[in-house]
């Protein structure tokens, strides 16, 4: 069994491969790096009109990094992400202590209600996983994923594949070649995540020109 140490993951990431487990359950890890890659293009993010207004009503309190245990611990055990495993959570943990992994969260008072993780590495941002226990929490922390993003420079979002609730946001498909090629120019872009925080106007700025 592969000893997934932060360094071994920051490499593999670099060089375009991620981790997933076959289940929750199983100790056995495998690396992909699928021929076509999911990303979502910063210049073309798309908010629909229904979610605008409930960021901008500010229904949720966004938090970053307050509570990532919780955050990958959530995802993990959601029925839609049985690929993250023990292991899985333990790295990403240890990830997160050296400042390359980072959550978005939802909250509703003291309740949280949503949210997702990921790795950052130069300007590139490799999402991993996203929950939700009330409607759209995950969906404005995606929001506010991408709005901090823009304001600190970062050049790639990496959704690794294109599913059904992703593709309202815009995301499409790229050869493996074209990936590597952004990956690369993004690893070269210094970008500070945790040091950027969104304003209204970036989320305005989202939102201009959206029907």
């Amino acid at each position: 069994m592969v000893d997934l140490t932060p360094q071994l993951l920051l490499q593999a990431y670099a060089e375009g491969l991620f981790p997933m487990a076959e289940d929750a359950a199983s100790e056995e890890l495998y690396w992909f790096d699928p021929d076509r890659r999911g990303i979502l293009p910063l210049d073309r993010f798309h908010v629909p009109r229904r979610l605008r207004r409930t960021i901008r009503q500010g229904v949720f309190e966004v938090r970053i990094d307050s509570a990532f245990d919780r955050v990958i611990t959530a995802c993990a055990t959601a029925r839609s992400s049985t690929w993250i495993n023990s292991d899985i959570v333990r790295s990403y943990c240890d990830l997160h202590h050296y400042g390359y992994a980072h959550s978005v969260e939802a909250w509703l008072g003291n309740r949280l209600v949503g949210g997702l993780y990921g790795v950052a590495l130069g300007g590139a941002f490799f999402g991993e996983s996203m929950f939700s226990r009330v409607t759209d929490a995950s969906k404005v922390a995606l929001v506010h994923l991408v709005a901090r993003m823009i304001r600190a420079g970062f050049t790639l979002l990496d959704t690794q594949f294109v599913t059904e609730h992703l593709t309202q946001f815009g995301a499409v498909e790229i050869p493996r070649a074209e990936y590597r090629e952004r990956l690369t120019a993004a690893l070269a872009t210094v970008a500070d995540f945790p040091n950027a925080t969104p304003e209204p106007a970036d989320f305005e700025a989202l939102f201009t020109g959206q029907g």
